[in-house]
Parts: C-alpha cells; structure tokens; sequence
C-alpha cells in the first residue's frame, strides 16, 4: 500500500526554501540553509526536515551526489504562483478574480509604473478578443 500523497500547496517556510531552489537550482541541505542567513530561526535540521516533508509532498525531487542530497523544485515558481493564486480566488474571492485584482489594486501600494503595465495588460487582453 503506497503512502497518502500529502497536499502541494507549500507552506510559508516551504515558499522561502522554494525560492532558494527556484533561484539557485538544485542545492544541498547546507547551501539551503546558508542561503536562508544559517541561523537559529532557520537551523539546518529544521531546513532538513521542511526538505524531507517537501520530498514526500512532491514538492521537490531530491537526487544522491555522492555523500550529499541535492533538492529540487519540482513546480516553476509561475505554475505555484498561478496555483495559489487560483486556490485564493476560489476561496477567499468566490471564484471571482475581479475582486481580487480590485482588492489588489485598493491597497494604495501599486506605483505609477505598475499601474501603467497593467493597463498596457487590460490593454493587450481586449486586443486579443
């Protein structure tokens, strides 16, 4: 009887580590935890573990290099971002993207240039219709 697959919707921490591997490729426990400041928040057993959960969540691959473990990111960083983006949009939305992207753009934080680029991408979307 095989394991029960765990969900893929990363954690925050599992999201930090996944921005190591996205920026630096596969990497080592040690090079993991070196890039994430090797502190005491982010210890090497705790960054060990989050890889080994991440492993059975098939979030990451992990391959043998003689003495060391080198990880993965399975999923580009596009395809979790449109992941976790659609799952907020169903659940906090209501399957409404419209009021997501409302909701973005109210916050006051977008500046001048990203608001011009999103235009320019409304823009592009009504010219494709």
């Amino acid at each position: 009887m095989s394991a029960k697959k765990h969900s893929t919707k990363p954690t925050e921490k599992e999201l930090e580590i996944l921005h190591v591997l996205w920026q630096k490729g596969p990497c080592s426990v040690k090079e993991v935890h070196e890039e994430m400041g090797g502190d005491s928040r982010n210890g090497y057993t705790t960054i060990l573990k989050f890889l080994q959960i991440m492993f059975e969540k098939d979030i990451v691959s992990r391959q043998k290099s003689g003495k060391l473990h080198l990880y993965k990111a399975i999923a580009t960083k596009e395809n979790t971002k449109q992941q976790m983006v659609d799952k907020i949009i169903d659940t906090v939305f209501e399957g409404s993207a419209s009021q997501l992207v409302m909701s973005a753009l109210g916050n006051n934080k977008s500046s001048r240039e990203e608001l011009k680029a999103i235009r320019k991408y409304i823009d592009e979307l009504e010219g494709e219709k």
